[in-house]
């Protein structure tokens, strides 16, 4: 089974033109193996801890069983019953939880790296041009030919998403070369959970060098655990991320003090980090240090990439906080939307400050500004609409809330939506019931371009290309595990919907679906490829409802 969650876009010109290959040098292998004799300690911890408490149960146990001498009783076997009521002293059915978790995790690390010892016995080569074994003939030449295969040209977009294959998590890095119609995997990084949201960031992490301008390629990952990973997507073949923001980064920093005491992690709400599965990122592009992430456990946090800290946590909502967007112009405000069924958009320098709060009719899915008009901001739900608000019109009360439109655009969960960044009124939907849907939203209202069924299964993630090259390039993956990059510029209602926004085109034009599809012998498949399509007001302005009606 496989299926891609997220998927992003990296703009043109981030990415090193010839990325490099992850070097195990003294200093890495120094790091390495401090951090396997952590684990080897703490691991040997846990097990003395469980004998300890095994002991202990054995003996009292043997304690309140022992027949008296003067009954002279024989002992009896146990009963069904009653060896299950002994098993439950050691709580095996939540052996996977926790405090066992950690000493199943100690073992395996203990059989992994054997003992402190045999690390010691490891030997680390230096290439050496003069030794033969290492440097072999065309050794030269095979490098050359790497470095071409991993070359990423400036017309060239990353593309990145995240997957779950066979319970294997990884970020795959695609290259879309637009003009060649071209889609593939260049590298990607294995994770520790299963992927829920991807963020790009523009800004060079854990490099004590930086880059030359302050610029960087890097990636924020949050999963079903509570920390959030950072990769540098100019170096392929990572072992190990960046930076960690949460309570795991607390090991590797035991690296450098390898006298300080492992914690165990705690599951307690607090302001340093998440506790819970992290559902949403977001990058601030003005302060390009600050993200944002959205958590299970209902806090919203920001953190500061300097120095790899919660900078600040906020309890805003209620419930699972499962989407955020910062605010194009004020860099300061962020939209945040909840299971509670609320949205709220707060200022991060005032977090004492009473926030304004709009509500919708069931769980939120996404939430984003309006680009073209940052008074404005939309909300998908669970059950399948999509809400237009104007920011400056809070209401007094969520249960107050007037939209300035509603949408049922589709008849199941949005699971994923965006807006085009390039062209006014561009938005695309895409939803469990397997479709993709594209609209032009007018003055007047939304009204439906054209839907699709583009073989992705459930969909996930539909996401608009970042440059003015590739505007009308809508990434689109989902629970089939393939990404495809749909070029909507070649579908005649679009042209049509959007004619002033298209250069002309010149001769026929054929329809563009890049993308790597996997064999699946679902029977979705058999359903093959649906598409409606209208234009103008007979596009089926689907269930929109006016404010002013």
């Amino acid at each position: 089974m496989s299926m891609i969650t997220a998927t992003t876009w990296v703009p043109r010109g981030f990415a090193a033109p010839f990325p490099n290959k992850y070097v195990f040098d003294e200093e890495e292998y120094e790091r390495i193996a401090k951090l396997a004799e952590l684990q080897i300690e703490d691991a040997k911890e846990d097990l003395e801890e469980a004998q300890k408490a095994g002991n202990e149960a054995t003996e009292k146990d043997d304690t309140s069983s022992k027949p008296s001498k003067s009954s002279g009783a024989k002992k009896e076997p146990k009963s069904h019953e009653e060896a299950d009521d002994d098993l439950k002293e050691y709580d095996l059915e939540h052996y996977d939880d926790d405090d066992h978790k950690d000493q199943e995790d100690g073992m395996d690390t203990m059989a992994m790296f054997g003992n402190a010892g045999n690390l010691k016995s490891l030997v680390y080569h230096e290439s050496n041009e003069e030794d033969p074994y290492i440097t072999m003939p065309g050794q030269d030449d095979d490098e050359d030919d790497d470095r071409e295969d991993l070359q990423i040209l400036a017309t060239d977009n990353l593309v990145l998403a995240a997957r779950i294959e066979d319970e294997v998590a990884h970020l795959e890095v695609y290259v879309y070369e637009d003009e060649a119609d071209n889609l593939y995997v260049h590298h990607d990084i294995m994770l520790p959970a299963i992927p829920l949201a991807v963020e790009w960031v523009n800004i060079p992490v854990g490099k004590p060098d930086g880059s030359k301008n302050g610029q960087g390629n890097t990636v924020a990952i949050g999963t079903m655990d509570p920390d959030i990973e950072l990769w540098d997507l100019d170096t392929v073949d990572c072992m190990y991320p960046n930076a960690v923001l949460g309570q795991g980064a607390q090991d590797g920093n035991k690296a450098d003090n390898p006298k300080k005491k492992r914690k165990k992690k705690s599951k307690k709400v607090n302001d340093d980090y998440h506790v819970d599965a992290v559902l949403s990122l977001a990058a601030n592009r003005h302060h390009r240090n600050l993200l944002a992430s959205a958590s299970a456990d209902k806090t919203v946090k920001l953190w500061d990439l300097n120095t790899a800290k919660c900078a600040k946590s906020y309890s805003y909502h209620t419930d699972k906080v499962c989407s955020l967007a910062w605010h194009p112009k004020e860099s300061t405000v962020l939209l945040s939307g909840s299971y509670d069924r609320t949205v709220v958009a707060a200022d991060m320098r005032a977090p004492d400050a009473k926030a304004p709060r709009w509500g919708v009719e069931s769980d939120v899915e996404t939430v984003r500004w309006d680009p073209h008009d940052p008074n404005f901001f939309y909300v998908s739900t669970e059950n399948g609409v999509i809400h237009y608000h104007d920011a400056r019109l809070a209401p007094t009360q969520p249960s107050k809330s007037k939209p300035i439109w509603t949408l049922q655009a589709h008849d199941e969960s949005i699971s994923s939506f965006d807006i085009n960044p390039i062209i006014p009124g561009f938005l695309a939907t895409g939803s469990t019931d397997k479709t993709v849907k594209l609209w032009n939203i007018q003055a007047s209202g939304p009204s439906m371009v054209v839907s699709r069924n583009l073989d992705v299964g459930k969909v996930f993630s539909t996401t608009f290309g970042p440059d003015k090259e590739v505007g009308f390039r809508l990434a689109v993956a989902g629970s089939k595990g393939s990404v495809q990059i749909w070029d909507t510029s070649t579908n005649a209602a679009v042209r049509a919907a959007f004619a002033t926004k298209i250069a002309p085109a010149n001769g026929e034009v054929k329809e563009r679906l890049v993308g790597l599809q996997e064999e699946d012998t679902d029977s979705d498949s058999e359903e093959g490829e649906d598409e409606e399509e209208a234009s103008g007001e007979e596009a089926g302005a689907e269930g929109w409802e006016s404010m002013e009606e």
